[in-house]
C-alpha cells in the first residue's frame, strides 16, 4: 500500500533545523523551494491502493536517491548517513522516530520505479530548480566521447574495492583462511575522495586479482569474479553499478556519460539528451 509523508515535523525535528542546521545549504534550500508532492501522483499505480503494509513514501525514497548520485554513496552508505546525519534526514524527510528504509529497500523501489518513470520524474525536478532559480545558467560543455567524469571516480572506485572484497570474504569462507599473497587486494579503508590516481591504482589491483583467481575456485567465487570485469575493464561499456543488485542500472545520469550534456555550476545534471542506461 502507499505511504505517504506527514508534513507535519516534531518539536525536535524543528528544534534541529533551526538552530542547527546551516540556513544556505543547498539541500535546505532545494527542500524549501521544490515541492516534491507530485512523485505521489506520479507512482500511486505502483502500489496496492488498501491491501498491505504501507510502504515507505515515495518521495522519501527519491530524495534518498537523490543524496545518493549527489553525494556519490552507495545504497548502504546512504543508509548509513540516514542513521546519523541529521541534514540528510532532515531533507528526505525523515523523522527521528521514523524507521529508515535499508539498502534493499532502494533496490526494489529502483525496479519498480523504471527507467522512464524516474526520467520523469528528474526532469520534473530539474524544472522547478531551475524554475526557483536553485540552477546557475552558467554550464559547462561535456564532450559526447565515453569517459569516466570526476563525479563518476568515487562510485567507480568504491565498485571496484567492493568487488575484490567480496571476492575474498568468499575466498576466506570457503577456505578459513585467505591466502597471505591475497591479502594485498583487501581495499584500504577510504579516508578521502578518491583520486584519478587512486582509479588507475584500483583498477591495476582489481585486474590482478581477477587474473590470479578467474577460472580457479568456486562457482559463487566466478560469479564474483564476472561481476568485477565488467568494472575493471574499462574500454568496455561498464554496465554494472551495485553488487547487491547487478541488474540495477541506475547511476549512469549522475556517473558517467555518452552524450553532450548540460551541468550546472551546482553539479546537478540538467539535461541528458542520450543517457546512457543500459
Amino acid at each position: 500500500m502507499l505511504g505517504k509523508t506527514d508534513p507535519q515535523a516534531s518539536f525536535f525535528d524543528s528544534y534541529v533545523e533551526e538552530y542547527f542546521l546551516p540556513k544556505e545549504h543547498e539541500l535546505l534550500k532545494i527542500k524549501e523551494k521544490v515541492d516534491f508532492s507530485f512523485i505521489e501522483e506520479e507512482t500511486k499505480d505502483l502500489y496496492a491502493k488498501v491491501a498491505g503494509r504501507p510502504s515507505y513514501p515515495p518521495e522519501v525514497m527519491f530524495k534518498i536517491l537523490f543524496l545518493e548520485f549527489y553525494y556519490n554513496l552507495s545504497d548502504v552508505e546512504v543508509v548509513k548517513q540516514l542513521k546519523f546525519n541529521v541534514l540528510f534526514r532532515c531533507f528526505a524527510g525523515i523523522k527521528i522516530e521514523d524507521p529508515l528504509p535499508d539498502d534493499t529497500s532502494l533496490v526494489v523501489f529502483r525496479k519498480r520505479l523504471g527507467e522512464e518513470r524516474f526520467e520523469t520524474i528528474f526532469d520534473e525536478f530539474v524544472k522547478q530548480c531551475k524554475e526557483e532559480g536553485l540552477l546557475e545558467e552558467r554550464l559547462k560543455a561535456v564532450d559526447a566521447t565515453h569517459i569516466v567524469v570526476d563525479v563518476a571516480i568515487p562510485n567507480t572506485v568504491n565498485l571496484l574495492r567492493e568487488g575484490r572484497k567480496r571476492i575474498l570474504n568468499q575466498l576466506e569462507q570457503e577456505r578459513d583462511k585467505l591466502d597471505h599473497s591475497l591479502t594485498k587486494y583487501l581495499p584500504d579503508k577510504a579516508s578521502r575522495k578518491p583520486s584519478k590516481e587512486d582509479l588507475a591504482k584500483e583498477f591495476n589491483l582489481s585486474r590482478e586479482l581477477i587474473g590470479k583467481v578467474k577460472g580457479k575456485h568456486s562457482s559463487r567465487v566466478e560469479e564474483l569474479t564476472r561481476l568485477l570485469e565488467k568494472v575493471a575493464h574499462s574500454e568496455k561499456k561498464r554496465k554494472l553499478v551495485s553488487f547487491v543488485d547487478p541488474e540495477a542500472r541506475f547511476g549512469t545520469r549522475f556517473a558517467g556519460y555518452k552524450a553532450d550534456i548540460a551541468k550546472d555550476e551546482s553539479e546537478i545534471i540538467k539535461k541528458l539528451p542520450n543517457p546512457s542506461w543500459r
